[in-house]
């Protein structure tokens, strides 16, 4: 198991910048693949960015261009650089976590940190 702690989150003006940050209670060199996903009111929770164990990497298509996923395995933490901000992407952004467990895949998230972007 995994427990992931986000951080970074706030109100920002459309144009600027923001960076979240995970904290992973174990090594994230042991997990498969950690990203982060959103959710805004009355829609679905929906990839941002992913990245893997041999830091492959894959972007939501409406970020593309705009955020940076990385990790530091020294400090077991994976950051979420948010540039050219939109009102759009106002959301809960969540930290995930993909490990095998019991032979399954599963899923660990953090609690949420909200990012507001203003018009």
């Amino acid at each position: 198991q995994v427990q992931l702690v986000e951080s970074g989150g706030g109100l920002v003006q459309a144009g600027g910048s923001l960076r979240l940050s995970c904290a992973a209670s174990r090594s994230i060199s042991s997990i498969n693949a950690m990203g982060w996903y959103r959710q805004a009111p009355g829609k679905e929770r929906e990839l941002v960015a992913i990245i893997g164990r041999l830091n492959t990497i894959n972007y939501g298509e409406s970020v593309k261009g705009r955020f940076t996923i990385s990790r530091d395995n020294a400090k077991d933490t994976v950051y979420l650089q948010m540039n050219s901000l939109k009102p759009e992407d106002t959301a809960v952004y969540y930290c995930n976590a993909k490990m095998v467990a019991n032979s399954l895949l599963t899923d660990y998230w953090g609690q949420g940190t909200q990012v507001t972007v203003s018009s």
